[in-house]
């Protein structure tokens, strides 16, 4: 990452107005983005969505100013999930996609993510590129070809026919009883709309947006209230997706918390029994549970692991001709059907299953052990702890004694001055000595 001073894994993201996102920084992405993709003599277009935060008025409208200033004209969509931008981004034709949205962080918080002409997000090489824009004069278009801003009224429901357009037509829902979490985010209004056009009875939550309370105690990374709701309700299935509805977290009719890899395995094996699987294999990352990996095997399936962060999980599926990946923390990537990890197709490919299996979530969903895992953040001051001497002969001595029977899994955060120790095998506590015994050096060492 090497020379990023505004990007980081995942687009530009930060407290607003207190920091790198404000209205003057959203407009210089604007002209900076935009004049790098200037690219012939059309009239370019820029499509924007947003999510739910109150910021996000301020700067959807400076990065209008922005794009406008460089000659482009921009569709602006209104509050919609991050994986329908990138395929409106697709089916408008357009130049670049923008999606504003600081996904499962607090309200205060807000990000600018793009997408190229294709529906991916960037390249580091293009996001260095507009880095590098950020910092010189912005290239004004002459007065005459300054752009135009309109809005485009009918983007959620051309997302949700493309959602519903993934599944097999004989597929109905009918019967189901599923408790839909929307963070009173961006997806507020399309899924709980693609869930119940399919046939379903839906009790959404988190659909009630004000500006201020997106992922507040809702949504995929804070679940109990839709723990509680499935039991209570009696529903058959619980799916809670993040601020920007690019993942998804499920919870079973007994209330329990069906994470990304148990997913991914669900997914995985199903689109295989089904000739549908491409590479013989998943792509997730390197925290993905060691017991997913051995259930692949079982099914003589590959677990090809990347580094954290969705856009890692999509370069390596790209290069290896895959078609499904993902992260434990609820990233989907079905790359048959969507250029993003999207939350509401993965929950509709899992309700599909639960239709189709007439099995309950629970036996449905579980499909291996969990090895025991355990991550510990360690917090240092400066200087790099990893390259210690004594730190590294910790780490190698750790690595023997879990070879064959456990992994170890050591990196530093890519926004804070963290070191992440995981490590999981069939001991539980084995793995929890060797973490502390980590930690305890690192510590020493920072």
């Amino acid at each position: 990452m090497g020379g990023r001073k505004y990007f980081g894994t995942d687009g530009i993201r930060g407290r607003t107005n207190a920091g790198a996102m404000t209205a003057e920084m959203a407009m210089k992405v604007g002209q900076a983005a935009g004049a790098h993709f200037l690219r012939g003599d059309h009239k370019h277009r820029v499509v924007i969505g947003k999510d739910t935060r109150l910021s996000g008025y301020m700067v959807e409208n400076a990065l209008v100013a922005g794009f406008t200033s460089v000659g482009m004209d921009v569709v602006q969509f209104g509050p919609i999930p991050t994986p329908a931008v990138a395929l409106l981004t697709r089916s408008m034709r357009a130049d670049l996609g923008v999606m504003i949205s600081a996904s499962h962080n607090p309200y205060e918080d807000n990000g600018i993510k793009l997408f190229g002409p294709d529906g991916f997000k960037l390249s580091d090489k293009d996001e260095l590129a507009i880095e590098a824009l950020l910092d010189q004069p912005p290239r004004l278009a002459k007065s005459m070809d300054i752009g135009r801003a309109r809005r485009v009224e009918d983007a959620r429901g051309r997302y949700i026919h493309a959602v519903k357009a993934t599944l097999p037509e004989h597929i109905r829902f009918d019967g189901l009883h599923v408790v839909l979490d929307c963070a009173h985010g961006a997806a507020y209004q399309v899924a709980p709309a693609a869930i119940w056009e399919l046939g379903a009875k839906v009790t959404a939550i988190g659909v009630n947006p004000n500006g201020k309370n997106i992922n507040d105690r809702v949504g995929s990374t804070h679940t109990a209230t839709l723990q509680e709701t499935v039991v209570a309700a009696g529903a058959d299935i619980g799916i809670a997706l993040d601020g920007d509805a690019d993942r998804l977290i499920v919870v079973d009719e007994k209330g329990r918390v069906v994470d990304g890899d148990q997913i991914m395995a669900l997914l995985g094996t199903a689109m295989n029994r089904n000739g549908l699987l491409r590479g013989d294999g998943i792509v997730a990352t390197v925290m993905s549970n060691l017991g997913l990996e051995r259930y692949l095997q079982s099914q003589h399936l590959e677990l090809v692991r990347a580094k954290v962060g969705d856009r890692y999980v999509l370069e390596e599926m790209r290069a290896r001709g895959m078609n499904v990946g993902g992260e434990q923390s609820g990233h989907m990537i079905l790359l048959d059907h969507a250029t993003t990890g999207d939350g509401t197709i993965a929950a509709l490919r899992v309700l599909a299953e639960l239709v189709d299996s007439g099995k309950q979530a629970s036996e449905l969903l579980h499909l291996f052990d969990p090895v025991p895992q355990l991550l510990k953040n360690v917090r240092y001051s400066g200087g790099k702890p990893l390259d210690n001497a004594t730190v590294q002969a910790v780490i190698a001595a750790a690595e023997r004694e879990l070879e064959g029977t456990g992994r170890l899994v050591i990196r530093p955060s890519g926004t804070e001055p963290v070191i992440r120790v995981m490590a999981e095998g069939d001991d539980a506590r084995q793995v929890r000595a060797i973490v502390d015994r980590i930690c305890a050096a690192v510590e020493e060492a920072a």
